[in-house]
């Protein structure tokens, strides 16, 4: 069954119902993280071996919280007619989809499994113009399961291309363990290929969907490592 929850507007900068801040909890907790060696230094010479597990236990934290919100530098292409992809992960699903809230009923759909080792940061697939966001509560199931695309807890990005004409639709859909969606864009936004918008934290699923009947040549298949903003899903003819 469907259980596609339904769909909410939503507008402003850190739209969603977890959305927003999500770089400046990083900074805060990797501050804090950074900061607790000095605390457990002192614990271990107190406490001694209880003292010393404790700095152990810090400092893998303080190595996950890097670890996730790394934000690499990226070499965006100047290809004008790549689809870029969104997420890093790996590929899961490429074709044709039955999507009756899609223009049409039907689209051309790419997703995107993120593990909890992937980074996190959402990039704009192709430049244009933000011309709908639309935030939808839900369950929180593995994000590899197909019945989460219409179950989990996920944001729409309508996204608009002018020459030639072209609606593509990003979906940031949360995991069982991702419990916070970020997007950082807002309605009417101008956009770059390649540009950072947002996160999923701690796995997740991400989706690029785009009308069918214009001819292109699609550059991943499903098992295939992709990397946001850098790696080319697919490549229109014009």
């Amino acid at each position: 069954p469907g259980c596609r929850p339904a769909a909410a507007p939503a507008a402003g900068r850190g739209a969603g119902g977890r959305g927003g801040g999500g770089g400046a909890e990083g900074v805060v907790l990797r501050r804090l993280l950074g900061a607790a060696p000095a605390w457990a230094g002192a614990a271990s010479a107190r406490f001694g071996l209880v003292g010393g597990c404790f700095l152990v236990g810090i400092l893998l934290l303080w190595a996950g919280s890097i670890l996730f919100f790394r934000d690499p530098r990226r070499i965006i292409p100047k290809d004008p007619k790549a689809l870029l992809s969104p997420a890093d992960g790996t590929v899961t699903d490429v074709g044709e989809v039955e999507d009756p809230d899609f223009p049409g009923g039907r689209a051309f759909r790419i997703s995107i499994f993120l593990s909890i080792f992937d980074v996190h940061i959402n990039r704009v697939p192709r430049t244009g113009r933000i011309v709908a966001l639309r935030y939808l509560p839900g369950e929180f199931l593995d994000a590899r399961l197909p019945r989460c695309i219409g179950c989990n807890e996920q944001m729409w990005i309508d996204l608009e291309e002018a020459n030639p004409p072209r609606l593509l639709r990003i979906k940031q859909i949360a995991g069982a363990v991702a419990r916070r969606i970020v997007c950082e864009l807002r309605p009417e936004q101008r956009v770059e290929a390649g540009e950072r918008f947002g996160m999923i934290k701690f796995g997740s699923r991400t989706e690029v969907l785009l009308p069918l009947g214009e001819p292109f040549d699609v550059a991943v298949q499903p098992g295939v490592k992709v990397k946001a903003g850098s790696s080319v899903l697919l490549r229109f003819v014009r």
